[in-house]
């Protein structure tokens, strides 16, 4: 028997955008990549049902430091909606809750069910879900047979269309904001159509600022692995700039920067920016120090500083 090899794991900046396979938990899916990446430290923006496929964007190194932001950002999905039966996780996996007729319906009708579940909306999380109540995952509370009440939060859906109708099924296309379920969308079009309806598939297209993502599969990051070594699978990882495209930027001279990268908070009377919001602050030579906050005053607080800026403070 060969004895397994032990992975020596390495200091990895940079993002992966992964294609998620179906029936994978993000987390399962993220350690997979870590190791295939042999990246030291690794975190995910945002998780994915096990049902889920598509976009998973994985933050390695000095890269996890963006993956709060990342997890607020816009993101669009497209699923298809199984009418006429519940689940008690809203999609397939779930155990059946009711079963009902589906009633003739044609685009109209559907049309007319979509329209209160668009632009701000207020909408109940399933409770298979990783929502923490008392401290505690809701998908836990839900196993153990617990009785559950999940209040109602404001989300933003931007788009929601349907694709297509045929044989009880809807496929739709939906862009919606941070915390937006669309198991709960499809619960919630159901009901408006008096027939119930469960998620059968769905997968995510895009993650801003990742729009038109070049996703890459495990399956093929395994076999390139194999195929040309461990170091091949570096041709997938994008610099850890490519995550900060979408949040506003602020650039200091040499003096401030040094001072912000020693995480000190000073004011900047001629400082130009969006206050009370997490800014990309820039050195002299325009590489990113790491996130600052500019508060009414001007003043500019350190927030989360990458690594290479304490160095760039040691060198000045």
């Amino acid at each position: 028997m060969t004895p397994r090899t032990r992975t020596v794991f390495r200091e990895l900046d940079g993002i992966v955008l992964l294609d998620k396979p179906q029936g994978m938990s993000s987390n399962q899916a993220l350690q997979r990549a870590r190791h295939l990446f042999r990246a030291a430290k690794a975190g995910h923006t945002g998780s994915l049902d096990p049902l889920a496929t598509g976009l998973l964007p994985l933050c390695f190194g000095e890269a996890t430091k963006l993956a709060g932001g990342l997890l607020g950002a816009r993101k669009a999905y497209r699923t298809v909606a199984v009418l006429g039966r519940t689940t008690d996780t809203d999609d397939a996996d779930g155990a059946t809750l009711r079963e009902r007729a589906v009633p003739a319906l044609g685009a109209q009708a559907v049309e007319d069910a979509l329209v209160p579940l668009r632009g701000r909306i207020r909408q109940r999380p399933p409770i298979y879900s990783a929502l923490k109540q008392g401290g505690e995952p809701l998908y836990a509370k839900a196993r153990r047979g617990e009785a559950i009440e999940v209040a109602e939060r404001e989300v933003e859906v931007h788009r929601l269309e349907c694709l297509a109708l045929e044989h009880g099924r809807v496929e739709l296309e939906i862009e919606c904001g941070s915390g937006t379920y669309v198991r709960s969308l499809v619960r919630d079009l159901g009901e408006a159509l008096g027939c119930g309806a469960h998620v059968a598939v769905l997968r995510r297209l895009w993650v801003d600022p990742f729009r038109a993502p070049a996703m890459v599969t495990l399956d093929a990051l395994r076999a390139l692995a194999e195929r040309e070594g461990r170091d091949a699978v570096d041709v997938h990882l994008l610099p850890l700039d490519a995550g900060l495209v979408a949040w506003p930027r602020l650039q200091l001279d040499a003096a401030a920067a040094r001072r912000f990268a020693q995480g000190q908070r000073f004011r900047l009377p001629d400082a130009q920016g969006p206050v009370e919001a997490d800014i990309v602050v820039l050195g002299a030579d325009a590489r990113a120090l790491g996130f600052g906050r500019l508060d009414k005053t001007m003043m500019l607080r350190p927030q989360r500083l990458f690594r290479w800026a304490a160095l760039s403070a040691a060198a000045g």
